[in-house]
């Protein structure tokens, strides 16, 4: 009998079955199980033969069971569709957990969706919390078919589509953090994946998103802290990304009937399918790993602050220009309400339970608020990178 040597395979470690007195034991006394980075693969002495079994997949840790059914997504794990539905499963567990931590009692309430058309969604939803008033965690890993006018507007951006519909696979996480205290900033990332398939055959694939902070009252040192976070994670990966990145976020959440910006800005991006797919996918998955870092420290700093009635109320009128900003010119919230078998709820998740509306209001010269609307009307070059 020839003898396979786990070494030669290149087997990150192995452990011999060592033989026993029963019948399992012996029918293993030949046995060499080698643990590889993406599963389990057993070795046979006596026939030379290697199984290969699926690779590891523990959804457990997941907030809900994914989407594509987990068969399928071990069998076809090295596809861009698996590994951006895995990433963003952990993604949100991870973000939801760290939430719940602040929390005596409340939970995320898991809402897990299926849509006719293909694919659907785990949306997690806590509402007044001790911390959090509300927080929303949503995945959507959705396929069917675009409608014409959704691939007019991607063609108008200079993607290479034919006309009419077409199929598509779109996966990402999405969420928005209401905190209950106004010295706590409100928090919106969204990554995504997308895919769509033209007539001959050829695929048009690209990723997009982004992280940006919204305080109500101004803290330099939080808003560094965020940026620097993210900088970190875009230097990884290519220098320029940070830089051209915030710029960008700047001119996206901008509301233009407002003439000024949603908050103190982050990153965003939109179509990158460069240099690679592999690669764009690292620089998005450490965008989004980032998250955490970058948000729950000024949480944990801020919760215990002391408020009165007048930032409160503060705290409603920007949660006013949060909604506005919203349904009039985000792009995902548009794309999501025309998209057929669209789901409201989860769409309109990142909605506010509360926000407030006053009629001409300005805050008055000197005061803190007036501080914030100053840098909100002149986004800053908070790590005074040139650009």
């Amino acid at each position: 009998m020839s003898r396979i040597f786990l070494s030669n395979l290149k087997v990150i470690n192995s452990v011999i079955i060592s033989c026993g007195k029963s019948k399992t034991a012996s029918r293993l006394a030949y046995l060499g199980v080698g643990v590889i980075a993406t599963g389990i693969v057993t070795y046979s002495s006596s026939k030379n033969e290697v199984y290969a079994a699926q690779p590891q997949l523990d959804v457990s840790k997941f907030m809900a069971s994914p989407i594509t059914p987990v068969e399928e997504l071990k069998k076809n794990g090295s596809s861009m569709k698996s590994k951006m539905e895995i990433l963003i499963l952990k993604i949100q567990a991870d973000f939801c957990k760290s939430l719940e931590s602040f929390e005596d009692e409340e939970r995320f309430k898991v809402d897990r969706w299926l849509r006719t058309e293909g694919g659907g969604g785990i949306t997690c939803v806590m509402q007044e919390g001790k911390v959090f008033e509300k927080a929303g965690v949503n995945i959507s890993v959705v396929s069917g078919m675009l409608p014409p006018g959704a691939i007019q507007q991607m063609r108008a951006r200079g993607k290479q589509m034919d006309e009419g519909s077409l199929p598509f696979f779109a996966a990402g996480v999405s969420a928005v953090i209401h905190p209950r205290n106004p010295m706590i900033p409100t928090i919106h990332f969204n990554y995504r994946y997308f895919e769509v398939v033209n007539n001959d055959g050829t695929v048009q694939w690209w990723f997009g998103g982004g992280t940006d902070l919204t305080p109500y009252y101004l803290n330099e040192d939080d808003a560094r802290h965020f940026h620097q976070t993210l900088k970190k994670a875009c230097d990884q990966h290519d220098p320029s990304y940070y830089a051209r990145f915030k710029k960008w976020c700047d001119e996206y959440f901008f509301i233009k009937h407002r003439g000024e910006c949603r908050g103190v800005g982050g990153i965003f991006f939109d179509d990158i399918d460069t240099p690679n797919q592999d690669a764009a996918f690292k620089f998005v998955s450490s965008c989004a790993k980032s998250v955490i870092p970058s948000y729950v420290p000024l949480v944990a700093k801020h919760k215990d602050d002391g408020y009165g009635y007048a930032e409160r109320q503060w705290q409603l009128l920007r949660r006013g220009r949060y909604v506005e900003f919203n349904l009039i010119y985000d792009r995902g919230t548009k794309f999501g309400l025309y998209t057929p078998g669209a789901r409201y709820e989860s769409i309109l998740m990142s909605l506010p339970l509360t926000a407030r509306w006053e009629y001409m209001h300005e805050p008055a010269v000197g005061s803190k608020e007036a501080q914030l609307m100053e840098v909100l009307r002149t986004p800053k070059n908070w790590l005074n990178i040139k650009e």
